[in-house]
């Protein structure tokens, strides 16, 4: 089968059409399975919805301490794809310098214990070792959800996660949790609200998806795994630090509302613990419904964020008023305000297949502050177990992303400007579309092997360089 890209919505929704049908018709016709496990079961440091293994409460089954563990090891490798010219921020051929493949390694244990009525505490120690095509360069998706912003060999150790969590229930009967990482079994009130101050990721918490949250275990892309223009809180390892708070009523809504630490500087490891001058806010809703039998949530996240940044115009004028070329790292004046909105949803269409789907967008206006160069994206796809052909515990994942920029930053970096992520020198301006598909086999227990494809066609966003291709293999294990 020959896809073909286009710098259109018809032609990714096409892309993502064909695909999907393809897969459902290899699969409607089988017979459906008993098991009530998800479509895709995959272990998330904190859960959207915590897994609830029963409707009723269950005594003789509360955790005073847990822990687990998981490791992760993820290689790629990608082709000589065009490149009639490169500037400082591209994403690199090996003839151009780019090394031959890149790699990401993890290690994280989860430790969790109770400390008094409601009150949890959970650290998770984690190494992390890893290096990223052309110092992590030239795409606005990039095509492994574990790298990091800069390289880190020999391996790197630090605390991910350090956080407590209080619970208080307001009483609409109660519903036994399962015990899984930074999860402790026991009975909880279906109407409570739930308070989290510590350090920990933002996607611990908002974003997540069934099918497409956990690069670990589904979709590597960067905006695949997250909805691309949400340019949530985090340092340079992909942590933050705050608050958050949880309201669950009735098991069919949630909604999340945070203050969260931003860098100091865009893209930098240090965080601004103060939360008054520099800060990330995000609320989100979430409801839980079901379709014709099959589960599914809706989700509308919206987000502020806060700090010394540079905007695109004020260097664009810059460049004009000394006559150089516009650089955002002399235009940091004071502080900005980066706003935007995110439409996650994800539904159960048989037992064994689940569709997801995001799209997202952000003014645009700012520089980057923590996630990457996205000012809006439309991402789906499809997960499927293997129940099928006598693998119920493999899955087969396929999906598409179109992400595109501001108007203001197309002009910045057609004008020679670059940012800590992309900057050819020019630009010949198309959206940057991403497909990428993976076969994850369960090996033993808990012990999985995926391959991974992607094709990313107008690698930043520039019509004259690529397609590129991407060629991963991924070990995962949980404790």
């Amino acid at each position: 089968m020959v896809f073909s890209f286009h710098p259109n919505h018809t032609g990714f929704l096409s892309l993502l059409s064909a695909a999907c049908l393809c897969f459902l018709s290899l699969t409607t016709n089988a017979e459906s399975s008993v098991s009530d496990t998800p479509t895709l079961l995959a272990i998330a440091p904190v859960s959207d919805t915590p897994y609830a293994d029963g409707p009723h409460d269950d005594a003789g089954d509360t955790e005073q301490w847990s822990v687990h563990g998981q490791g992760t090891y993820i290689n790629q490798f990608k082709n000589n794809f065009n490149s009639p010219y490169y500037g400082a921020k591209s994403l690199l051929n090996k003839s151009d310098g780019d090394i031959s493949k890149s790699y990401t390694f993890s290690a994280t244990a989860f430790l969790g214990t109770r400390l008094w009525e409601g009150a949890e505490s959970y650290i998770n120690p984690e190494m992390f070792e890893g290096i990223p095509f052309s110092g992590l360069s030239g795409l606005g998706g990039f095509s492994n959800g574990e790298l990091q912003k800069g390289t880190a060999i020999p391996p790197i150790y630090y605390m991910a996660r350090m956080f407590v969590r209080q619970t208080f229930g307001f009483g609409g009967g109660q519903e036994h949790i399962e015990g899984v990482a930074n999860q402790l079994a026991g009975n909880v009130d279906k109407r409570r609200l739930v308070v989290s101050y510590g350090t920990f990721s933002a996607l611990d918490f908002f974003d997540a998806n069934t099918y497409s949250h956990d690069p670990r275990t589904q979709f590597l892309n960067w905006s695949l795994m997250a909805s691309g223009a949400y340019d949530y809180a985090a340092n340079s390892r992909g942590y933050t630090y705050g608050f958050v708070g949880e309201y669950y009523h009735d098991e069919e809504w949630v909604i999340r509302l945070a203050r969260l630490a931003m860098p100091k500087t865009p893209n930098a490891l240090a965080l601004d613990y103060d939360l008054t001058q520099q800060y990330g806010n995000t609320a989100e809703l979430t409801h839980l419904h079901t379709i014709n039998g099959q589960a599914g949530k809706a989700r509308v996240l919206v987000f502020q964020n806060r700090g010394i940044m540079s905007t695109y115009n004020n260097a664009i004028s810059f460049g004009q008023q000394t006559n150089t070329t516009p650089d955002i790292l002399s235009t940091r004046y004071g502080y900005q305000t980066k706003w935007g909105y995110a439409l996650n949803g994800e539904q159960a269409i048989t037992e064994n297949i689940g569709a997801f789907g995001r799209w997202s967008w952000n003014n645009g206006q700012t520089e980057t502050q923590a996630f990457t160069d996205i000012s809006d994206s439309l991402s789906g796809g499809l997960s499927i177990k293997g129940t099928n052909w006598g693998r119920p515990q493999d899955t087969i994942g396929i999906g598409a992303a179109l992400n595109g920029i501001s108007s203001q930053q197309i002009s910045y970096l057609q004008k020679g400007g670059v940012t800590m992520f992309i900057g050819d020198g020019r630009l010949n301006y198309k959206k940057e579309q991403i497909f990428e598909t993976f076969y994850s086999w369960n090996v033993y227990k808990s012990l999985s092997l995926s391959a991974d494809y992607q094709r990313i066609a107008n690698p930043g966003y520039n019509a004259d360089r690529g397609p590129v291709n991407f060629y991963g293999l991924r070990a995962h294990i949980e404790m």
